[in-house]
């Protein structure tokens, strides 16, 4: 269950308080009023609220002192909620880190608009899906997908046992390189495998069997050593 964002209410005229919290209240969100500046600073302490929705006519510390002295603590968003429409007023609130600013009397729906646009900008940011590294090596009439364990061969999907795509991912994603029948096993079989080279042998006779040797590549045996997956 995804927990209700929380709202402080700080105002004097506890009617308007209580107004605030109901309209907050419908639209899901978790609120506690406190109505002057020194309770503001203990609940905001207690209740850790997301947002602070601020009165600035406030008895004994007033709105502005409330916002300057959580700006020295914490980067909460503000909200300052004044019937003084004086620009200077405005600017001293913005000034001081307040987030936005709404006259009263205000309109219902545009307090709460106001309130889920600042709470939107102050969201976290959504962690990107990390990126899933696809394994997969192309060439010419050849796909083999070792995510998804697939191999198409001239446009045509080819069963393979896990250990043969393996094998033949494993070469074809180290073109040109000369492996020895040990490396191999010890890479796509493990080290504790119980068996010999000769099972090396037996997996590329069936690659080839499947697929032919093509004018661009081929698994080609090094005489005395082991195999490669030849680019021309």
């Amino acid at each position: 269950m995804v927990a209700k964002q929380k709202i402080l209410i700080v105002d004097d005229d506890n009617n308007i308080a209580e107004l605030i919290s109901l309209y907050l209240t419908k639209e899901c969100y978790d609120t506690r009023i406190v109505n002057d500046g020194e309770e503001a600073l203990i609940a905001y302490q207690q209740y850790n609220p997301n947002l602070i929705l601020l009165d600035l006519m406030l008895p004994g510390i007033d709105g502005y002192q409330v916002c300057r002295e959580i700006r020295t603590k914490s980067n909460v968003p503000i909200i300052m909620l004044s019937a003084k429409g004086e620009i200077f007023d405005k600017v001293l609130g913005l000034e001081l880190g307040a987030d936005d600013y709404i006259m009263k009397p205000f309109d219902s729906k545009e307090l709460v608009a106001r309130v889920k646009a600042v709470l939107r900008r102050f969201a976290p940011a959504k962690q990107e899906t990390p990126m899933v590294e696809i394994k997969c090596v192309e060439y010419p009439d050849l796909v083999v997908n070792l995510s998804n364990y697939s191999v198409m061969y001239q446009n045509r999907n080819i069963d393979m046992p896990p250990k043969e795509l393996e094998l033949l991912y494993f070469l074809a994603s180290s073109p040109n390189q000369v492996f020895t029948r040990e490396q191999l096993l010890d890479h796509i079989w493990g080290y504790e495998y119980i068996g010999d080279t000769r099972t090396v042998d037996v997996h590329v006779k069936r690659l080839r069997e499947k697929i032919k040797d093509h004018e661009t590549w081929q698994i080609a045996t090094v005489w005395g050593i082991g195999y490669k997956f030849e680019v021309k």
